[in-house]
């Protein structure tokens, strides 16, 4: 059976002392309401990670960095290794978000490299993927997200590739209060799972988990979390509300 999960990618937001108090109210709120066996995350800032490690049980939240450097150490200032992060208590990485392809250049090259050091390092990456208004309106969408796969983690081992978890997230919808249709949500995530079959086989397309994460909200979640190939969500705005966020939680 499918790993659900809902992770929030707080992005640039919130200082050290606001996100531990955000840390808390959603770990209290998962605590008294519970998540019906729904895996939570929380992708804070590299600054965050150990307070926030610290301050939640990590029997029901998991703490994950949005980003690791492409190299394991050196002289690379200002960059935040795997190990690093590992030595945090943290659990996951983000890798690959449209935010980091479009603003900070990062390649399939790069990303090959940090999916190597992460898996290395024993963090589960929230591998992210997706398309841009232009490429949905000229029909090339489900080609174009299947390439990105074809390019990164579709390059791993079946073993390794067991370890993933993948973020669809249509560009589009992300930040624009624009949403995608439920029904266009389980076109993309079917096609995922389909070409992932097609590289790795059925078994493993079918415990691949498959995050959906354009605007989701507690409005529209439990329409798009009902899709058979919707496994959850990777969540934005709507996480730094820890009352929105158990909500989109509890939409399934």
């Amino acid at each position: 059976m499918r790993q659900k999960i809902v992770a929030g990618n707080w992005k640039c937001n919130t200082n050290v002392q606001e996100g531990v108090e955000l840390a808390k109210a959603v770990d209290s709120i998962v605590a008294e309401k519970g998540a019906d066996d729904v895996t939570v995350v929380l992708g804070v800032p590299f600054t965050h990670l150990t307070s926030v490690v610290d301050a939640v049980n990590i029997d029901r939240i998991n703490v994950s960095s949005q980003n690791c450097a492409a190299e394991a150490k050196g002289a690379y200032t200002g960059e935040v290794s795997v190990n690093m992060v590992k030595s945090t208590g943290a659990t996951h990485v983000i890798l690959g978000h449209s935010e980091r392809r479009e603003y900070y250049g990062e390649t399939s090259e790069i990303l090959n490299k940090k999916l190597a050091l992460a898996l290395e390092a024993g963090l589960t990456p929230i591998y992210c993927c997706g398309e841009a208004l232009e490429i949905r309106e000229a029909g090339t969408h489900n080609e174009f997200v299947v390439k990105q796969l074809e390019e990164t983690i579709f390059q791993l081992s079946a073993d390794d590739f067991k370890k993933i978890v993948i973020a669809y997230e249509p560009i589009w919808a992300i930040g624009t209060g624009v949403t995608a249709s439920s029904d266009q949500a389980q076109d993309m995530h079917a096609n995922l799972r389909s070409a992932i079959a097609a590289k790795f086989g059925e078994e493993i397309a079918e415990e691949t988990s498959i995050l959906y994460g354009g605007s989701c909200n507690p409005k529209n979640a439990s329409e798009l979390f009902a899709n058979k190939d919707v496994d959850g969500g990777l969540i934005g705005g709507a996480s730094l509300k820890a009352e929105d966020f158990i909500e989109i939680i509890n939409a399934y």
